[in-house]
């Protein structure tokens, strides 16, 4: 049998970040092309102002504007694929290797939100106890009150 090398588990896990930075990354310039080839199309189905519309004939600009929005509709699509195949990558990715990482995951996290739960009580029954205290404290003076009258009937 073979032993693990000592730095066996941390290149895996360098791995793993390596591996969702990549994702990561992806993921950003898909939608990146995917959101400027849109607003590139929405800039080009403007309608033309007098000013622009003398240095170009018509006809060459809207037959230029419709060879451009072809050509961004064949980016965005282009990018829409990619990510499908990214999402299909992770889904692989996740399903054959990597159910104690995102164990561990879950847990750090499920760990993280019990102390931010446990720092909420204790600031909200610090709340609770100084609002008592400031309750008890103006039912006194209320009740104390040389002023206070009686209820009408």
């Amino acid at each position: 049998m073979s032993q693990p090398k000592p730095g066996a588990g941390t290149t895996t896990a360098r791995d793993k970040d390596a591996l969702l930075k990549s994702y990561q990354k992806r993921l950003k310039d898909d939608i990146r092309a995917m959101i400027d080839n849109f607003q590139e199309i929405l800039k080009s189905s403007k309608v033309p102002t007098v000013e622009e519309e003398g240095q170009v004939l018509r006809q060459l600009q809207c037959t230029e504007d419709q060879y451009e929005m072809s050509v961004r509709a064949a980016n965005m699509i282009r990018a829409g694929e990619k990510l499908v195949r990214l999402i299909a990558d992770i889904k692989q990715y996740l399903i054959l290797n990597d159910f104690p990482f995102i164990n561990d995951s879950i847990q750090a996290s499920s760990q993280k939100f019990c102390s931010v739960q446990q720092d909420c009580d204790q600031r909200l029954m610090a709340l609770r106890d100084d609002m008592a205290s400031e309750l008890y404290e103006l039912e006194e003076e209320y009740y104390s009150s040389a002023y206070k009258t009686p209820p009408n009937k």
